[in-house]
C-alpha cells in the first residue's frame, strides 16, 4: 500500500519508480510515501536510495506524514546496509540535483569499504566524487541479488 506515484515528467526518479526507465533490482522496499530502490549510478553494489513517491524537489516542501516516515526508514535502510554489506561506514546524504537545477529529492545510503577508500585514495564527498567520476556501474547480476537480500531483511516485520 503506497501514496500514488506522483510522476514528473522528465524525471528519470519518477521515471524508475513507475517504471517507465529499467530499474536493476527492482523496487527493494516501500511505505506510504516513500520507496526505496538501489543506485543505478556508480556509487558501488549495495548503495540504495531513499526517495519520496511524490515529485519533490527540497526537504522543505515535504509534508508532515512524509517528514514522520523519513527518519525511521533512513535508519532502518541504513541499518540493513551495514548488516548485508559489512561495510566500515555507511553514509547517509541527501541530493536533490540534476542538471545543476533542483531534482527530485532522494537520499543516497552508501556502504564504504576500506577497499574503495584505498582505489580511490579517498572518503566521505571525495569519495563519491571520485566513484562518479572513474567508478563503474554496479553489474546488474550483482545488483539483483544484494536486492534480493535486501528485501529479505526489509520486508521482514
Amino acid at each position: 500500500m503506497s501514496e500514488p506515484l506522483v510522476r514528473q515528467e522528465d524525471c528519470l526518479a519518477c521515471d524508475l519508480t513507475s517504471g517507465v526507465a529499467p530499474l536493476p533490482g527492482g523496487r527493494v522496499h516501500q511505505t506510504l510515501f516513500w520507496v526505496v530502490e538501489h543506485c543505478i549510478g556508480p556509487l558501488g553494489v549495495g548503495t540504495l536510495l531513499v526517495k519520496p513517491f511524490r515529485h519533490v524537489v527540497s526537504m522543505g516542501l515535504l509534508t508532515d506524514r512524509e517528514s514522520a516516515e523519513l527518519g525511521p526508514l533512513l535508519q532502518r535502510v541504513s541499518a540493513a546496509v551495514s548488516r548485508i554489506v559489512r561495510a566500515e561506514q555507511v553514509y547517509a546524504c541527501q541530493w536533490s540535483h540534476s542538471g545543476g537545477v533542483p531534482g527530485h529529492l532522494h537520499f543516497v545510503v552508501q556502504p564504504v569499504t576500506s577497499k574503495q577508500m584505498r582505489r580511490f585514495n579517498a572518503y566521505g564527498p571525495a569519495l563519491q566524487v571520485a566513484m562518479f567520476k572513474d567508478g563503474p556501474t554496479p553489474d546488474p547480476n550483482e545488483v539483483k541479488d544484494i536486492c534480493d537480500r535486501y528485501r529479505l531483511l526489509l520486508d521482514a516485520p
